[in-house]
């Protein structure tokens, strides 16, 4: 089974990193064009929590529904219940390294249907397409968080 580990910082508390990545709001903020979402529905982030969603590759529409587990300041995961790809478990970490210096570490452990199903999840979620969709989401939670982190401080 593929496997993608990414690890970036963000020069804010981990409380802060926490927080702006326990608002289900930000999961339309954090998908970078050409990809777009579509929430339909979002449960308070919590143990068990369901997200149901549409991921818009440009005019294609891959429906997914998401189960939230192991949730608490530190992260949670994002397990795939249904949607295109034959396998799709998210972790998210947040890790203090100084008391304004947090790590990022995204592991994702990802299948996808055999044959013609999974042909065009192969060409989204391949690891060169994952690394460009992180690398966004990395310079997208830094400056929302610097955001954040900001208006806490006035």
């Amino acid at each position: 089974m593929p496997i993608f580990d990414y690890r970036f910082t963000v020069a804010a508390p981990q409380t802060a990193v926490s927080t702006f990545h326990h608002d289900t709001r930000i999961l339309k903020l954090l998908t970078p064009p050409p990809m777009f979402v579509q929430i339909h529905s979002f449960e308070p982030l919590g143990e068990g929590s369901v997200a149901n969603f549409t991921i818009w590759a440009g005019p294609i529409p891959l429906r997914w529904q998401a189960i939230h587990t192991q949730v608490s300041p530190s992260g949670f995961t994002d397990t795939q219940a249904s949607g295109p790809m034959r396998f799709w478990q998210h972790t998210h970490r947040f890790r203090a390294l100084a008391p304004n210096l947090t790590e990022v570490h995204e592991h994702i452990e990802y299948q996808y249907h055999a044959g013609l199903r999974g042909l065009f999840t192969r060409l989204l979620f391949n690891k060169p397409g994952l690394w460009a969709l992180f690398t966004a989401r990395k310079w997208i939670t830094r400056r929302h968080v610097a955001r954040l982190v900001a208006n806490e401080a006035a």
